[in-house]
């Protein structure tokens, strides 16, 4: 019988940094395939800032797991096995594999995907980041012609595909990001301005990049950040919450941004977003974000780490600020 490699949950990180010792590698044997199951080789995994929730047990967006079992994550990988009659060995699938070599899991619970040089952006601008920027700035930030868009932790998967489509509908873009590499990745893909939050004061660099204020700010830093943008917004302001990555890592919750009866001032308005809700409508989304990274409108980069034994070390990169665009490990 053959093993099945894995990485546990062993600790509970909520209010300090990620460890690795939260994670716990362990193997399992493979039992017999039961009616309607399917058995994937994991061959890449996709890691976001909200499975740090998993080891804290918290509701929301991110369920909470508990201490022993596998940690879980959006993966691609390959039929080995079926007893599902709409999956063939070969076939490549996208699911919620978890951190292990193999993958055991209910046909219903997987998708195949189309063979090709586009594969892994399920995990990413085809994927949940694509879809979270499309629906959280088009439906809550609702930019228009001329708009100004800000967005924070501009970077990332989420972000850099948001500005992106922010200049697809005629705006001008100013990203945020934490490092002189990350910034200038921004003016590569078409933002008009950007900030090194790490060497230069967020709220001084906007008075130069958005003198006549900020329309849309798409937030998944909060903390200073949103602090700042709030002195800079612009009347009738859309402000889409999304993430808060500043906060994650944090024993006390910070408080309040002190800024924020400039909400009142400009009657603007301040929305939280998640994904949920909009799956109706996901098919469309995807192929038109799938047009424009074909057409080029969109530009994709992905920060591979490689290796089974460095699943644990690839989620703090994100934690860390490490990655560039969208953070998968190829096992």
């Amino acid at each position: 019988m053959t093993d099945n490699r894995q990485w546990l949950i062993e600790g509970n990180p909520r209010g300090r940094a990620l460890l690795l010792k939260d994670f716990r590698e362990a193997s399992e044997t493979l039992a017999l395939l039961g009616p309607g199951e399917v058995r994937v080789k994991v061959e890449v995994l996709s890691f976001e800032p909200s499975q740090k929730g998993q080891l804290e047990v918290i509701s929301g967006y991110s369920a909470g797991a508990t201490k022993g079992e596998v940690m879980g994550a959006r993966g691609i990988g390959e039929v080995l096995e079926s007893r599902d009659n709409q999956f063939k060995v070969g076939d490549k699938v996208i699911g919620q594999l978890g951190w292990q070599e193999f993958a055991t899991l209910p046909g219903k619970d997987l998708q195949v995907l189309p063979n090709d040089k586009m594969l892994t952006l399920y995990l990413g601008p085809l994927g949940a980041q694509g879809l979270t920027a499309y629906f959280g700035l088009l439906r809550i930030g609702k930019p228009e012609v001329g708009d100004t868009v800000m967005v924070s932790g501009a970077a990332g998967a989420v972000g850099s595909v948001v500005g992106q489509i922010a200049r697809i509908n005629g705006c001008r873009v100013i990203g945020s990001a934490g490092g002189a590499e990350k910034a200038r990745w921004l003016k590569e893909i078409g933002f008009d301005g950007s900030i090194d939050y790490k060497s230069e004061k967020v709220k001084e660099r906007l008075k130069e990049l958005a003198p006549n204020g900020i329309n849309v700010f798409f937030d998944n830093v909060g903390g200073p950040v949103l602090n700042d943008v709030l002195v800079r917004i612009a009347s009738h302001a859309r402000i889409v919450i999304c993430g808060a990555i500043s906060r994650y890592e944090r024993e006390t919750l910070p408080a309040g941004p002190a800024n924020y009866f400039n909400v009142v001032f400009r009657q603007a308005k301040i929305e939280g977003f998640l994904l949920r809700g909009y799956e109706a409508e996901y098919e469309k989304a995807i192929e038109r974000l799938k047009s424009w990274i074909v057409n080029g409108q969109i530009i994709h980069r992905e920060d591979v780490q490689r290796g089974f034994e460095n699943i644990p070390s690839t989620l703090k990169r994100l934690f860390e600020g490490a990655n560039i665009g969208k953070q998968l490990l190829r096992l």
